[in-house]
């Protein structure tokens, strides 16, 4: 007894610095920005409790409107696509040719650029002028957009960028696919179905619960997008109102919205009311999305 006693001790002495660092970084500041939320609190001056003043506030504020929509949008478009374009990487990375570990380096690289570095970078891409993309649309003939001066075209900008950095997605695709026992195909072949049906009945059953927790992570990261948008404003995306959430403010996404009230503005209660009401529209499309997945999931032994 004395020794489990000894072991539990040390186990929690050895664990004590993740613990208070979680007490102290990560419990303590989401309890007190609950609090805070319905406070009038700026830093200089001590929280004075407001009731629900910061929240009624916030519905009447149309960049808090604006900046709810444009996450929505990039996470109703940005989730599935990245999820699609990663998905079929992994199934060209997946086939049987020579070199194949360089062609999944190459494609993996992508993902381990610092976002900011990447950002720039795609900054100058897509240029309306000397961009490499556009000179390449004007070689064929079509419509090269203004992308991040036009509000139209600011959103699928980002989306694109997105899809250039999915090598994360794309690696647990591949490790999932590699983990399909062959002799499934093998059975559809000697049964004659063709490639699209193997990939209906055999390939998405099978990785449902991986493209589950994809979903759930893209979601989430959709949701908190920042630096992208926050590196093109200050690369020249330009602002309204010393707000630079691009033209029209096309690409003034929440977070960054969050980050302006707290640290420009210094109103540090309705930051916290703003960071509130994310996680309950987190939490709750999350939610929705376990609540829906027993019918299209299927896990092994089903």
């Amino acid at each position: 007894m004395k020794k489990k006693h000894k072991d539990t001790i040390a186990g929690l002495l050895f664990a004590s610095p993740w613990i208070i660092g979680f007490l102290i970084f990560t419990l303590y500041p989401i309890i007190i920005s609950l609090y805070y939320g319905f406070t009038d609190f700026s830093i200089f001056k001590p929280p004075i409790f407001v009731g629900l003043d910061n929240y009624k506030a916030l519905f009447k504020d149309e960049l808090f409107i604006k900046s709810l929509n444009n996450t929505l949008y990039m996470t109703a478009f940005a989730t599935p696509i990245n999820l699609l374009f990663g998905l079929g990487t992994a199934m060209l990375l997946n086939m049987k040719i020579k070199g194949m570990s360089f062609y999944r380096t190459i494609f993996y690289i992508p993902s381990i650029v610092p976002q900011v570095a990447a950002t720039i970078l795609w900054v100058w891409i897509l240029n309306a002028r000397y961009g490499l993309l556009n000179n390449i649309l004007k070689i064929f003939g079509i419509y090269q957009p203004n992308w991040f001066q036009d509000p139209n075209y600011t959103k699928p900008a980002l989306i694109i960028m997105g899809m250039w950095a999915t090598g994360t997605i794309m690696i647990i695709f591949l490790a999932a696919l590699q983990d399909i026992p062959r002799s499934f195909y093998e059975s559809a072949d000697i049964d004659g179905a063709n490639n699209w049906n193997k990939f209906i009945k055999i390939t998405l059953p099978t990785l449902s619960p991986v493209i589950l927790y994809q979903l759930i992570v893209s979601i989430i990261f959709n949701f908190q997008i920042f630096t992208q948008a926050w590196v093109i404003g200050e690369a020249g995306g330009g602002g309204n109102a010393g707000l630079f959430g691009g033209p029209e403010n096309s690409i003034l996404f929440y977070a960054t919205y969050i980050f302006y009230n707290a640290f420009s503005y210094f109103k540090m209660g309705k930051a916290s009311a703003m960071a509130w009401i994310l996680f309950i529209i987190t939490a709750f499309i999350t939610w929705l999305v376990f609540k829906t997945s027993n019918k299209w999931v299927t896990y092994g032994g089903e």
